[in-house]
């Protein structure tokens, strides 16, 4: 019998390894727009991914590897959890700490947030600040009124400063975190999310110039 392992770099969706009952292992590119120069970290994680394919053929729990900060050459999971589009409150990341996606029946309110640029080049978050309690569920109701494309990530610090390096390597990367979303002009969407552990986190968008731009807020969780 056949076993197919995806393979997880940071948190692109790469390809997946089909190992075999005899133990051969094959890979199967995932249909994600890449350029030649991205084929090298491909390439990385498929070599760090066949001894884990193994070890899923027999059985073998391999753990979760987290990427440093800052770097670039570890893969962030591996398992067979879909990541991509995930509804659950792991969904690829292991249990996030601001918080995990909820049904829309769920919330108890709905916050608007918009996205635009304004007259003298900047890009903002409106309201610039979110709030929210521990354990609440919450409908974000997105709008990008601006004229660019933008995105809306909330995770912690460190994870945003994380992903937004990822982005400056692969620009073009196609990623659907359950804690982000992109819109084209004029496009609108929701996240309903049920936020976790007080803390400060942040929200952002990760697209290469627009956290400079000023797309970027604190989101405090009481």
């Amino acid at each position: 019998m056949t076993r197919r392992v995806p393979v997880w770099f940071e948190r692109l969706h790469l390809a997946d390894i089909e190992v075999a009952a005899d133990g051969a292992l094959s890979l199967r590119y995932a249909p994600i727009q890449m350029k030649e120069d991205q084929m090298k970290l491909l390439t990385m994680a498929f070599v760090a991914a066949v001894s884990a394919g193994a070890a899923q053929a027999d059985g073998t729990h391999m753990p979760d590897h987290d990427a440093a900060p800052g770097g670039t050459g570890q893969m962030e999971h591996m398992g067979d959890m879909d990541h991509m589009g995930g509804t659950g409150a792991a969904s690829g990341h292991g249990v996030m700490a601001i918080g995990a996606p909820a049904r829309a029946e769920e919330a108890a309110r709905t916050v608007t947030v918009a996205m635009r640029e304004t007259e003298d080049g900047r890009m903002v978050f409106d309201p610039p600040v979110l709030d929210f309690a521990a354990g609440e569920t919450v409908r974000l109701a997105i709008r990008n009124e601006g004229e660019q494309e933008h995105e809306f990530v909330m995770d912690a610090p460190d994870e945003i400063q994380e992903h937004k390096a990822m982005m400056a390597e692969m620009p073009d990367m196609v990623h659907r975190d359950v804690n982000a979303l992109r819109l084209g002009p004029g496009e609108s969407g929701e996240i309903v999310w049920t936020f976790g552990a007080p803390g400060r986190y942040e929200f952002a968008c990760l697209i290469p110039g627009h956290y400079e731009g000023g797309m970027h807020g604190p989101l405090v969780v009481r």
